[in-house]
């Protein structure tokens, strides 16, 4: 979609706003804004998390739970939930904000609790969520095995409703004496490990710190800059893209 359809779609969601309008006036200031969007979201367990001015002026921009953005006029009586447009720039401000919005903590990572795989010099590293019955997953693990001088970081987080054996996968294979070639032996090579028994495991806190993040599917990529790229990608993109996001 070009930036002219989706221009025409913002315009005309504008003009339509009046069937969406929140029944509350007059709350001016960022604060009367955010209590008026907490009290209509306070049935739908949806958090306000920020209210600050947007590019557009008599516009607010609201964060909600998972970082989802919506724009409020200044009487919070308005929302708009679409892209914002900058036809000078040609330039997508919402997705700008997004991924500023989006961008990780790479020092807060729990990286006691991943599998640790060092290839080459390991001086480069990423951090990757990832599901040991993902399709996705195992592609990306066979890429993985094509590159060079960089440390993964593996944290498990079984998605149980899309897979109900992902969660015995992972504590089999985080149990393993071995774990590191344990992982990389079923991922790349469909090979599974010998069963062990249960042990202490991290499975619950990583979930915890997936939800946190709002990483709800398999694989998300972690970069040490704090970007994240969710999905499948081929060595050559995977390897270019680690550079560039080192710092």
């Amino acid at each position: 979609m070009n930036i002219a359809t989706k221009c025409y779609g913002i315009l005309l969601a504008t003009l339509l706003l009046g069937a969406c309008g929140l029944n509350q006036t007059q709350a001016k200031t960022p604060a009367q804004v955010k209590s008026v969007l907490e009290q209509e979201y306070k049935d739908q367990n949806i958090e306000v998390t920020s209210i600050k001015q947007s590019p557009v002026s008599g516009w607010y921009e609201a964060v909600l739970s998972g970082n989802q953005l919506i724009y409020v006029d200044k009487d919070a009586r308005y929302i708009l939930d679409g892209e914002l447009i900058d036809l000078k720039e040609k330039k997508n401000l919402t997705a700008v904000r997004q991924k500023e919005l989006n961008k990780v903590d790479f020092s807060q990572l729990p990286l006691d609790d991943a599998i640790k795989e060092v290839r080459g010099n390991g001086q480069n590293k990423i951090v990757v969520f990832s599901d040991p019955d993902c399709p996705y997953c195992h592609k990306l693990e066979v890429e993985f095995g094509k590159l060079t001088d960089v440390t993964i970081y593996t944290i498990l987080i079984p998605i149980d409703t899309l897979h109900p054996n992902a969660r015995y996968h992972s504590e089999q294979l985080w149990c393993q004496k071995d774990r590191t070639n344990a992982w990389i032996s079923y991922m790349r090579n469909g090979k599974a490990p010998q069963k062990v028994d249960s042990c202490e495991n991290p499975i619950e806190r990583n979930l915890s710190v997936a939800d946190k993040l709002g990483f709800h599917g398999t694989p998300t990529i972690v970069f040490p800059n704090g970007q994240v790229m969710p999905g499948y990608a081929p060595a050559n993109v995977l390897q270019k893209t680690i550079v560039e996001n080192q710092s």
